[in-house]
């Protein structure tokens, strides 16, 4: 395709499948194989230490990411990538996604661990929908400050790599021009994209959240701060969509609040004001809200004629170059992803890549997608907007 990097994670439990201690020969010998191989393309690897794959041993041991012992687990994984496979990776994201994974796995419960309380969660047993996921992202951002301190410490000055994590980027607008709605907006983006950026940059978490949560939000001690303000090199955004949010003031009446009453929102349909808006979120997310035709592989994503992706990839990239004509320092983009992928949710009933996957065949049998052949083409110096196929119309 002419990409020159790419990127992927390490599973934790593949490289110490008991979480901590004896290393995985079998799994340091894949990865070793594999940087060694996308190196040997001239394709530069960008490594995510941790993808929601949490070690189960670790998890039956202490609850997991609940108990500060994650920490110092964590740390002691991340000193092994960055041991083993540091000389040949130059970018490291330390933890993906770590301001859903509290919310999907101890506030709703769809993700795992499946914690939650009542009335807020789905299905729950066990949990605190209210403190957990609070005291989740703490350790998380903890455990990314501590990662990113030992390599800087440790690693840096003799590999000469860059380190950061990466967040899911949910971008919230208002639903109305409304002096409410445009603040519940700024609220939304300060619980979700803030909760993390806010500590990192400015050393604490937002106003907003620490006048709303109280003492439900914890903090951090002077040592804390020192490590957790500035650790990062870069910052990874996973953009999906736009969301449109109203207030609902109401819900910081309520004694008993999670975290979409603490931000005090509620969603107005999100990503369905127009035709295109809902194609180009049903895209990124798999699922495209189009007839099935006579090849059930569209529901799915999974078609080989899939213009759509091509249209919202030229979107995406068209927005990223203007981001940075205005002055906003870009370093790359990723296409999520080059090949269909086991998802978190879905497994591998949605297709996500350029390349599809026939996984109905013994031999796995990959095809190429329209997205495929125009990002290829792109990548080599084509156009970013190509003339439409006849018979094609691209909403705008």
């Amino acid at each position: 395709m002419g990409v020159d990097a790419y990127r992927f994670s390490i599973a934790w439990p593949r490289l110490i499948p008991d979480g901590r201690g004896a290393v995985n020969p079998k799994g340091l010998e894949y990865y070793n194989n594999l940087i060694n191989e996308l190196l040997s393309h001239g394709i530069q690897p960008h490594v995510t230490i941790y993808h929601f794959d949490f070690p189960q041993a670790l998890q039956d041991e202490y609850h997991g990411m609940l108990s500060r012992k994650f920490i110092d687990d964590y740390t002691a994984y991340a000193d092994v990538c960055f041991k083993n496979f540091g000389d040949r990776v130059k970018y490291w994201s330390t933890v993906n996604e770590p301001n859903i994974e509290p919310i999907g796995g101890y506030d709703i419960g769809f993700f795992p661990p499946q914690r939650c309380s009542s009335p807020f969660g789905i299905n729950c047993n066990n949990g605190n929908s209210t403190t957990e996921p609070y005291i989740v992202a703490h350790h998380l951002l903890l455990a990314h400050a501590s990662a990113a301190s030992l390599y800087k410490e440790k690693y840096q000055a003799k590999q000469g790599g860059k380190i950061g994590l990466t967040l899911l980027c949910w971008w919230h607008e208002p639903a109305t021009q409304a002096p409410e709605d445009i603040a519940a907006a700024a609220r939304m983006n300060d619980f979700h994209i803030g909760w993390f950026m806010h500590p990192l940059v400015h050393g604490d978490y937002p106003p907003v959240m620490r006048k709303n949560v109280g003492s439900r939000l914890p903090s951090f001690t002077a040592e804390e701060l020192k490590r957790v303000l500035g650790s990062f090199d870069f910052v990874g955004f996973n953009h999906y969509g736009a969301a449109y949010v109203k207030a609902d003031l109401s819900k910081l009446d309520q004694k008993l609040r999670d975290f979409m009453g603490d931000a005090a929102v509620k969603y107005d349909m999100p990503f369905l004001n127009s035709k295109n808006q809902e194609e180009n979120a049903g895209a990124s997310a798999g699922q495209i809200q189009e007839p099935c035709g006579h090849d059930p592989r569209e529901c799915s994503g999974n078609a080989p004629d899939d213009e759509f992706r091509s249209q919202y990839l030229q979107d995406y990239i068209e927005a990223t170059l203007q981001s940075s004509r205005y002055g906003s320092n870009v370093e790359g983009y990723f296409v999520w992803s080059f090949l269909d992928v086991f998802e978190y949710l879905y497994g591998y009933r949605m297709g996500f890549g350029l390349y599809g996957v026939d996984f109905s065949s013994k031999e796995r049998t990959r095809y190429q997608k329209h997205s495929a052949k125009w990002f290829a083409g792109f990548l080599h110096g084509g156009e970013l907007r190509p003339v439409a196929l006849p018979g094609k119309v691209y909403s705008q």
